[in-house]
């Protein structure tokens, strides 16, 4: 599998695109006004404890306070681990640890250091730990610890074994260290490079720490997405890395020179007329990523509906009928779904809970192929995961680590008008509501000459499938009454206006139909 990594560097926006075979598989954005703060180290303030969820709230100075659970104040594990993201809340391959009680060990106006380890994600403030951890190019070290682990991933025992020595003889006399996957067959020389380097950089962190300057304030800043690239995704098995910004590239080949020179020669500079993202088929793809259809091969597509609890992701045959029984084609669609569904939460970055309809398949033997169809596919996943078998419903069940608002959320805001329901009222609704409104104001008040200003389409309904509706309305209440379009009127906006004094009807209605309640 070809692997390629290509990013678009503006002054304002930072895009960073993951190919696989060609195909977008990930995408990051990064705005100038928005940068990631995950992995930054702050001295933040306590400003609540919540004994009732075993956390604190801490201010980092920003706009919503960060959520500190107790399970995630300074412990030492001594674990095995995953490549870079450590196992909160659990010691050695699942042993449980023991959490303290939140409000024996702060109170409020405390000063704590912390790093982010979850971005804000709407309503919600950033997560914090106290249990910081520094990442290096083959290293993670957690300051507080003393152990040594290495990366799953790295299973062979002889190469375990020598890493370990290897890093025993030149670790410091504090500090808990993982061996990342990265460090695999590394020299000597480099691994003892990258201890010198996250050495030298919790001491600056402990020296900021412990400066008199008032909380909340940031001790260290992580490094920016580009850099941060190179650091924790750009790995051997990578064929190249491409950027179109000429300062961001010497930066690149600055960091890559120091801590992964073999890497220097797959890190490119663009010089083509076109637009990077344009020039590798990329664009189209962001703007596919905002559509909750998404076509597949032979003519199948998904549903993919975020909601607050869950996302769903549902599939249909489509136009695709197959050339033989009904049960292939369903298997054969299913199929391919489950590889598209791996690919599009990994680029739209979905987390949470997420449920997918697979179409009924009546073969067990079927619903398993597809079940480990998708497995297969999401090994490719560089988040946190976990699947469940085929439900009683048919439905596969998964979550989802999630550490960044999804692609989504990012790129888009909610309608003003639908309020992300993505639903307006009907014609034949509002024509009701407007019918119900005249009648009342036509009993409240004396105004016997009404206009009704709405959008042009409403204006139109009301003319020609509603006239004996509201004919019947003036016969009874002897009114006068027009109907006026006007296109700067959203669908469900309208007004009811008196043509003998021009006001706004239905604020004078709602007025005095308060003082009528007391």
């Amino acid at each position: 599998m070809k692997k390629e990594i290509v990013i678009n560097s503006t002054p304002h926006e930072i895009r960073v695109a993951m190919l696989e075979d060609g195909d977008v598989v990930e995408l990051l954005v990064e705005g100038a006004d928005a940068k990631r703060i995950v992995g930054n180290v702050y001295k933040g303030k306590v400003t609540s404890v919540k004994p009732g969820l075993q956390a604190a709230f801490v201010d980092i100075g920003m706009e919503r306070a960060g959520f500190l659970h107790a399970s995630d104040l300074d412990h030492d594990d001594s674990a095995e681990e995953d490549d870079s993201h450590r196992q909160r809340g659990r010691g050695g391959r699942g042993r449980q640890r023991f959490v303290p009680d939140i409000g024996s060990v702060l109170r409020v106006g405390d000063e704590i250091l912390v790093q982010v380890t979850k971005e804000p994600i709407s309503t919600k403030g950033p997560r914090l730990t106290a249990d910081i951890s520094l990442p290096g190019r083959y290293l993670v070290m957690m300051p507080k610890g003393r152990h040594i682990g290495v990366s799953r991933k790295i299973d062979d025992r002889q190469e375990r074994v020598r890493l370990k020595q290897l890093l025993q003889a030149h670790r410091p006399d504090e500090g808990a260290f993982i061996i990342r996957t990265a460090a695999t067959s590394v020299s000597e020389s480099s691994l003892k490079q990258d201890v010198d380097y996250l050495s030298d950089l919790f001491r600056k962190i402990d020296k900021g720490s412990a400066e008199e300057q008032k909380a909340p304030y940031l001790v260290h800043e992580d490094v920016g997405l580009v850099v941060g690239l190179v650091r924790d995704i750009f790995k051997e098995e990578t064929a190249r890395l491409i950027i179109d910004d000429e300062d961001d590239y010497s930066r690149l080949m600055g960091y890559a020179k120091i801590f992964a020179p073999e890497l220097g020669r797959r890190i490119q500079f663009y010089k083509g007329d076109l637009p990077i993202f344009d020039e590798y088929g990329i664009e189209p793809e962001i703007k596919k990523t905002l559509d909750k259809r998404v076509w597949m091969k032979k003519g199948g597509y998904l549903i993919i509906e975020p909601t607050e609890a869950l996302v769903t992701v549902d599939v249909n045959t489509g136009r695709f009928t197959g050339r033989r029984n009904q049960e292939e084609t369903i298997v054969q669609t299913n199929m391919l779904a489950a590889k598209e569904v791996a690919r599009q939460l990994r680029l739209r970055d979905v987390g949470g809970i997420i449920v997918i309809d697979f179409i009924d398949m009546e073969n067990e033997g079927n619903k398993k192929r597809v079940f480990n169809e998708l497995r297969n596919h999401l090994k490719r996943d560089r988040a946190r995961h976990k699947v469940f078998q085929v439900s009683g419903l048919g439905l596969v069940e998964m979550s989802r680590q999630r550490v960044r608002p999804s692609l989504l959320s990012q790129l888009s805001d909610p309608c003003p008008y639908c309020v992300g329901t993505g639903k307006i009222l009907s014609l034949e609704t509002m024509s009701n509501k407007i019918e119900r409104l005249v009648h009342r104001i036509a009993i409240v008040t004396r105004e016997r000459r009404l206009q009704i200003q709405a959008n042009p389409v409403l204006a139109l309904y009301l003319l020609e499938e509603r006239p004996e509706q509201f004919r019947e309305l003036c016969r009874t209440f002897e009114l006068e009454l027009n109907v006026l379009d006007d296109a700067a009127l959203h669908m469900e906006e309208f007004r009811i206006v008196s043509l003998r004094s021009g006001k706004d009807l239905i604020a004078e209605f709602e007025k005095k139909a308060k003082s009528g309640k007391r």
